[in-house]
């Protein structure tokens, strides 16, 4: 990938400044870097060759399997929301260096590659299945580091609005929109265990066995106790008996009717005198059974009287759980992070824009928005530092993956040159897994200025060369094979995340070279 040979012009205004076009070694994503070694510790892709088989011959198998879901997969990840920005990142350092080692020079796949992989070759029966099963099996890889012995799910769907006579569109009477209506399975850590694309007129629990009920068997099976949380729309007498046959407990809230307020008649009493400016809220636990229930069950009821409001505001809850009343609420009111997760895979993965006209073609988009948001949530919670890994995925766009850099080729190296950045309210990530770290620092760090200092590494040994030029500091990087990043090529064998994440270094400023042997 080279650049045209055209020279840099000088500015009227301003006659110090020249302006040079090189888009092909500038770019504006060198936060995927990172990702893309999680990607390489988790095994993506040796899970894609367990679940997919390639049929494809010849010259047709231009680029890997492994290659165009990365690049479809990390271009959500960075934001971008369809095909129409494939062709421009074809030629970005990231998109090729995240790839194999022969689309470095090549460069990446174009719109027209991209969209036959998507709606193509995904939407076979078996290379669907197979993209489901990738992103669990992704997820578990990650599961022998929680020693938790319990498992919350959470079950919520959402809108897909559509803009056009799309396959499986319905006008939906809860949302008042023409759209597809998607459910969602969400462990406590935010990660979206399965999702499953339906018809946009269906009930929000349509479907709900086919998620949660291999979910229950799966955690069971590895000795992990669960629970289970949901809103309203699945207080369905058949998920009781379904739960309650498995041991899993459940804290699902159900809709308030007259026979429900009866039985707390004496809490809906608004307490006598002035009112106080903080809620006044009780609880009650008592046993309940609907008509269409084969069986009594407990009921959870929460009351509370705010400042201003006429009536108070009344909730039930149905559950199996043990807990005193005032727990189980608290343990209930916890869902409502499934609905931020959900928001947070509408604005920073785009994982509703599903504007393809068949069926089957949105459901392969869901999919692979799904391992998009996945890897950025496994990035966040396992790879990052405590003082940012509650920063939303929007967050982690915006100042980590939006990171410029210029790709920079030696005799002997690659490298990915993040130039000095600083981010609102956080720093820049110089992820170096071996025992050397990169020797940048900023001229304030040293007391010296930057013309004097100039770091060369040497065997690992960082030496200050005086004045250096920009032409003699590149001879000496060409004859030197390694740096000190090199130690990323070593140790891949197992995954431990947990020493990675020790390593990650936070530095306001940060200038990192990330090597690539040839």
């Amino acid at each position: 990938m080279g650049e045209k040979q055209n020279q840099p012009f000088q500015l009227l205004f301003n006659a110090s400044l020249k302006v040079d076009f090189q888009g092909s070694r500038v770019t504006s994503d060198g936060g995927l870097i990172l990702v893309r070694e999680l990607d390489e510790r988790l095994g993506l892709e040796k899970l894609i060759e367990e679940h997919w088989s390639d049929s494809r011959q010849g010259l047709n198998k231009q680029f890997t399997l492994a290659d165009l879901l990365r690049q479809s997969v990390y271009s959500r990840l960075a934001g971008y929301e369809d095909l129409n920005d494939a062709e421009r990142l074809a030629a970005d350092p990231t998109f090729r260096l995240i790839s194999s080692q022969r689309s470095w020079d090549r460069g990446a796949a174009l719109t027209s590659t991209l969209h036959w992989f998507e709606t193509e070759l995904l939407t076979k029966e078996e290379n669907l299945i197979g993209l489901m099963a990738l992103n669990r099996e992704t997820l578990g890889q990650v599961e022998p580091l929680d020693s938790s012995s319990r498992v919350v799910l959470d079950m919520d769907s959402s809108e897909s609005p559509v803009h056009d006579e799309q396959e499986g569109s319905a006008d939906n009477g809860h949302f008042e929109s023409v759209c597809y209506h998607p459910l969602f399975l969400f462990n406590h850590y935010g990660d979206c265990l399965a999702a499953k694309l339906r018809p946009g007129n269906v009930h929000s629990a349509e479907d709900w066995d086919e998620l949660l009920l291999p979910e229950i068997e799966r955690q069971q099976a590895e000795g992990k106790e669960v629970a289970f949380r949901a809103d309203p729309a699945f207080a369905k007498p058949e998920i009781y008996e379904a739960l309650e046959e498995r041991g899993v407990m459940y804290a699902i809230r159900i809709p308030a009717n007259d026979s429900l307020e009866w039985d707390i008649a004496e809490l809906l009493t608004r307490p006598v005198g002035r009112p106080s400016h903080k809620p006044v809220v009780r609880y009650k636990g008592f046993l309940y059974q609907a008509a269409s229930w084969k069986t009594a069950r407990r009921v959870v009821a929460k009351v509370e009287f705010h400042v201003g409001e006429l009536f108070p505001r009344v909730g039930f809850i149905v559950t199996n759980l043990s807990l005193p009343s005032r727990a189980v609420v608290r343990f209930y009111n916890k869902r409502g992070t499934a609905e931020q997760w959900i928001k947070e895979g509408k604005q920073a993965i785009h994982w509703t824009r599903l504007s393809c006209h068949r069926f089957r073609a949105n459901e392969a988009r869901l999919q692979l928005s799904l391992l998009a948001y996945n890897l950025g949530n496994l990035w966040r919670r396992l790879v990052l530092p405590k003082r940012i890994d509650a920063w939303s995925l929007t967050s982690l766009q915006q100042r980590l993956v939006k990171t410029g850099g210029r790709l920079i080729k030696h005799a002997a190296i690659t490298g990915c040159c993040w130039r000095r950045v600083t981010s609102r309210g956080g720093c820049l990530e110089a992820c170096c897994t071996g025992s050397r770290r990169c020797p940048c620092r900023t001229a304030s760090e040293s007391g010296e200025t930057a013309k004097e200092r100039t770091a060369v590494m040497q065997g690992g040994k960082c030496q200050r060369r005086g004045r250096l030029g920009l032409a003699k500091q590149t001879q000496q990087l060409s004859r030197t094979a390694k740096t000190s990043c090199d130690a990323t090529q070593r140790g891949h064998g197992d995954l431990s995340l947990n020493r990675w994440s020790s390593r990650c270094t936070f530095l306001r400023e940060a200038k990192v070279e990330i090597a690539n042997s040839p």
